[in-house]
């Protein structure tokens, strides 16, 4: 007889998203991964110099004003003494990024708070192995776009994607 097999151990990063976000929504944030990602979103040097404490959003006004609707929040980040200046000039670009990440126009300001910190070191994630028969159903269906960058990451997360629904 067999012995009955036992479940796969997960990793501990795999629990951390459903865990944080609760968390960091009291600091504005609708997901984790801006914390847990901030290496990835804007790269290892403006990683090493700051990091995210709070997203402030505007207050809301009475809902017959439409502009109130769509102003975009204020990303406050915790900054290395005597890097603000070159945080400040890097802020379009971080921006763009977080923005990028996060998948619509979220943040539109940036506010610095010179402080010392620990840069939090990258965890270093073992990539999932990917379903073949899902990476070719993420490849066909990313078929018609133009991008190349752009159907990469497509691929990327529709393979990850159907993996999960399969898996």
């Amino acid at each position: 007889m067999l012995p009955a097999r036992r479940p796969r151990a997960r990793h501990l990063a795999d629990f951390l998203p459903a865990t944080l976000d609760p968390l960091v929504a009291k600091l504005g944030m609708s997901q984790a991964t801006l914390v847990l990602d901030w290496a990835e979103i804007v790269g290892a040097r403006i990683a090493s110099l700051s990091e995210p404490a709070r997203l402030r959003w505007p207050p809301r006004g009475p809902k017959s004003d439409p502009t109130r609707a769509t102003e975009p929040a204020t990303l406050q980040l915790r900054v290395a003494p005597g890097f603000g200046l070159e945080i400040q000039h890097l802020a379009p670009l971080i921006i763009e990024r977080v923005n990028a990440h996060l998948g619509w126009r979220c943040v539109g300001k940036i506010a610095l708070r010179q402080e010392p910190f620990r840069p939090r070191q990258a965890a270093a994630r073992r990539p999932t192995p990917a379903n073949p028969r899902a990476r070719i159903e993420a490849e066909s269906l990313a078929e018609g776009i133009e991008d190349e960058a752009l159907r990469a990451a497509l691929v990327r997360l529709g393979t990850a994607a159907l993996s999960q629904r399969r898996g």
